[in-house]
């Protein structure tokens, strides 16, 4: 199994949970977070004063997929998230150890 996490702009979370969707994805969590990259942050105009952030709104997607699916996963989520400018995000793979579905006890790909 695999742990898939992806930082991704605000904007694009319904075009990506959608596109996850239709590849079989059953279920995923999302948070709100902030961070910077190599963008550093940006320049913004509040109340007609020019200010600087240094920690940009972001959402994370987090997915725990079979093997065989992660890879497909990886791919619809870098091209639906995509805008070909810098602050796209990330995508992080991480190998599952173990999955526990609480309600009935399962393990592994089944509690998925």
């Amino acid at each position: 199994m695999k742990f898939i996490i992806a930082i991704i702009k605000p904007f694009k979370l319904d075009e990506v949970r959608e596109a996850l969707g239709a590849i079989g994805v059953a279920g995923m969590t999302v948070t709100e977070v902030k961070g910077f990259g190599r963008q550093k942050g940006q320049t913004e105009i509040y109340r007609g004063a020019e200010y600087s952030t240094n920690m940009l709104p972001k959402v994370k997607i987090e997915v725990a997929a079979p093997d065989d699916l992660a890879p497909k996963i990886v791919e619809t989520i870098q091209q639906v998230a995509s805008t070909e400018a810098i602050g796209d995000g990330k995508i992080f793979v991480l190998d599952l150890a173990s999955a526990v579905r609480i309600r009935t006890g399962e393990f592994g790909d089944t509690a998925l």
